[in-house]
């Protein structure tokens, strides 16, 4: 799994990161995004629908968010 620390960073700068690595990425392959901003959940989600990729998020602590991207397409 892939691991993509974007806390601190306001959009779009976690969607240009997840940009930037996407294309080395393997079908199948997970991609795990850590951030603090709740709208990153929303542009990135989005995203992933266009992409028909799958997407968990979870907020193990208040006001962090993982966001679990799997490459491989539903």
């Amino acid at each position: 799994m892939i691991e993509l620390n974007c806390l601190n960073d306001y959009c779009p700068i976690p969607l240009l990161k997840l940009k930037e690595i996407e294309h080395s990425i393997k079908d199948g392959e997970k991609i795990r995004l850590v951030t603090d901003h709740s709208c990153v959940c929303e542009s990135i989600t989005d995203y992933c629908k266009q992409k028909k990729y799958n997407i968990t998020i979870v907020e193990p602590m208040n006001g962090i968010w993982e966001i679990e991207i799997n490459k491989s397409i539903c």
